[in-house]
Parts: structure tokens; C-alpha cells; sequence
């Protein structure tokens, strides 16, 4: 006997999460759906660095030191692996207000507001919520129908409110959050390190080649030092200057959605809750406190009657792979006995069930 089994298929809630994100490896990657800036991040680091290794380190290590590649090593992986961390983790999207709780909290505004006369535009949907003996005002999200936290801001890119939310940052191919800040931070600290010592001994090299065979012979034989220098060049002041910004946002434990829009200096001359009033405090906050898990629960399983479209039950799929034949009645309720169109003169007097056929077996 021939036994049919077929798996039903499993809806997790990252197929079914709104917003513009795009996932892979079932959910486990997460990252903005604009990911051509992210891609030539990765070629330049990639394709700098092999040509480094391939060509300047040997001369190096055999001429100066053998520490030179190894160190070169260490900080193109530390890079690599902040810059995919970066990329590929949640930053701390908020998931947005269920229909229930929209409606709850649309009542709530209501009650709060009164009724709103037609033609006047209404009030502004606002919370005042107190930390450090400072009012913060919370704003309603009109997309994610929620108040959002406090320093959290409604990402137009990836249309997620985010916790804590610093930045969209193409480059990474994700946003810069509450959860893969520090991530970032180590990553362009990690990246001005690498950068730097990358174009100064490109620098070294082509000084030590040219005492043997002159300089513009050293160009002419070296064309992808030359073009290592040039990528170094343009990037360094670009990568440092943005390292320098944020160690000074660090130190202050302010996020650059709240420098751009002056929230913590400018006219509204309001001290900044959120500092410990320390550099040290501020930056261990900041860099090494406690990870908040995802909230978005992305690699759960959604049930069967919110996943869209129900799948079908392996008798139903079975069934219909199978020829048509009688349907046995023995095995059924009253309720599920199909429809008898004969009168009562044609009717035969019932009768005891008889046991199942061997064939009627092998077609089940």
C-alpha cells in the first residue's frame, strides 16, 4: 500500500510584513530594498584590498616586516564582518498597530480631542511623556497607525518606524537603529583604520620600488598601486570626516536625526535628556549596553487562517491526484452522509454495514 504524504506549506511573518525591506535565508536577512549603493561598498572594500594583498603585501613582508599583512588582515576582517552585521540585521522596526489597537487608539485620540468641526483642521496627535524630569513629546505615526517611542522616526526609505532611529545609510543598504548602531560605528572606525594603513604603505611601497628603479618606472609597472592610491585618496577624507561626526554624536549620546533637526540645541535651547552629562558613560551607553531583542518575531509562524490563502489538507491533495471512484459511506457521520435523490418507494431497506474491500483499501 502506496502512502501519499505531502508537507503543508509553512507562512512565516516576514512574508507577510509590511514596509519596503527585503529578506533572504528565510528571514534571517534583512535589509533595505535599494542595495546598489551597498554592492559598490562591497567592491570597492573587496577589490581594494585584494590588490593590496596580492601585490604590495609580498614585497612588503619580505622587505620590511611579516606583521604588515597580518595586520592588514585583521582589520579588513573586523570590517567585513561589522559592515554585514550592519547590513543584515534588524535596526529596531516597531511593528505597526494591528486593526484591534489602530481602532483602540483612534477612540483614545477622540475621547482626547472631542469632536473636530468640518473645514477645521484637527489637532496635532501628541503625547507628552517625562524622562529626567523633561517633557518629550511623543507623535503619532499616520503610516503605522502607533505613538512612537521616544528618538524613534518613521524611515521614508524602508516606510518603518525605527527605534532610536540615527539614519538611513545607503552605503550599508539598511537603517541605522537602536540595534545595529554601535555595529556601524565599528565598522567606519574599523574602515578609516584599514583605509589609512592601506594608502600609506601603497605610499611605502612605491617609495622603496622607486630607489631601485626610479619613480616613473614604479608607476609604469605598478598600475593597480596607482589605482589603490587613488580609490584611498578620495575616500579617506569622506570616512574619517564621517567617523570624527559620529564619535562626537557618541560622546554627546545624541543620534544625526536629532542634529539635523536641532532638537537638542538651536531655538529650543532644551538640554538633552538622554546624556549622562559624562563621555564615558555616554559612549559605554551607547556602544556597550544591553542589545534590545527584535521585536519583530520575523521567522514566526504565522496562523493558518491570517496566512492569506489556507493550504490544502493532504487528504484534499491526495484525493484529487487520485481517479474518481464511489465515495466509501461507512466511514462517515450523519451530517456528512451525501444526498439520496430516490424516493421512498425506490429506497431499499437498510441494511449492516459491510466490512471494506480489499480494493476499496488500496484506493484510499
Amino acid at each position: 500500500m502506496s502512502v501519499m504524504v505531502v508537507r503543508k506549506k509553512v507562512t512565516r511573518k516576514w512574508e507577510k510584513l509590511p514596509g519596503r525591506n527585503t529578506f533572504c535565508c528565510d528571514g534571517r536577512v534583512m535589509m533595505a530594498r535599494q542595495k546598489g549603493i551597498f554592492y559598490l561598498t562591497l567592491f570597492l572594500i573587496l577589490g581594494t584590498c585584494t590588490l593590496f594583498f596580492a601585490f604590495e603585501c609580498r614585497y612588503l613582508a619580505v622587505q620590511l616586516s611579516p606583521a604588515i599583512p597580518v595586520f592588514a588582515a585583521m582589520l579588513f576582517l573586523f570590517s567585513m564582518a561589522t559592515l554585514l552585521r550592519t547590513s543584515f540585521s534588524d535596526p529596531g522596526v516597531i511593528p505597526r498597530a494591528l486593526p484591534d489597537e489602530a481602532a483602540f487608539i483612534e477612540m483614545e485620540i477622540e475621547a482626547t480631542n472631542g469632536a473636530v468641526p468640518q473645514g477645521q483642521r484637527p489637532p496635532p496627535r501628541i503625547k507628552n511623556f517625562q524622562i529626567n524630569n523633561q517633557i518629550v513629546k511623543l507623535k503619532y505615526c499616520y503610516t503605522c497607525k502607533i505613538f512612537r517611542p521616544p528618538r524613534a522616526s518613521h524611515c521614508s526609505i524602508c516606510d518603518n518606524c525605527v527605534e532610536r532611529f540615527d539614519h538611513h545609510c545607503p552605503w550599508v543598504g539598511n537603517c541605522v537603529g537602536k540595534r545595529n548602531y554601535r555595529y556601524f560605528y565599528l565598522f567606519i572606525l574599523s574602515l578609516s583604520l584599514l583605509t589609512i594603513y592601506v594608502f600609506a604603505f601603497n605610499i611605502v611601497y612605491v617609495a622603496l620600488k622607486s630607489l631601485k628603479i626610479g619613480f616613473l618606472e614604479t608607476l609604469k609597472e605598478t598600475p593597480g598601486t596607482v589605482l589603490e592610491v587613488l580609490i584611498c585618496f578620495f575616500t579617506l577624507w569622506s570616512v574619517v570626516g564621517l567617523t570624527g561626526f559620529h564619535t562626537f554624536l557618541v560622546a554627546l549620546n545624541q543620534t544625526t536625526n536629532e542634529d539635523i533637526k536641532g532638537s537638542w540645541t538651536g531655538k529650543n535651547r532644551v538640554q538633552n535628556p538622554y546624556s549622562h552629562g559624562n563621555i564615558v558613560k555616554n559612549c559605554c551607553e551607547v556602544l556597550c549596553g544591553p542589545l534590545p531583542p527584535s521585536v519583530l518575531d520575523r521567522r514566526g509562524i504565522l496562523p493558518l487562517e491570517e496566512s492569506g490563502s489556507r493550504p490544502p489538507s493532504t487528504q484534499e491533495t491526495s484525493s484529487s491526484l487520485l481517479p474518481q471512484s464511489p465515495v466509501p459511506t461507512d466511514h462517515l457521520s450523519s451530517s456528512e452522509m451525501p444526498e439520496d435523490t430516490s424516493t421512498p418507494e425506490e429506497m431499499p431497506p437498510p441494511e449492516p454495514p459491510e466490512p471494506p474491500q480489499e480494493g476499496t483499501e488500496a484506493e484510499k
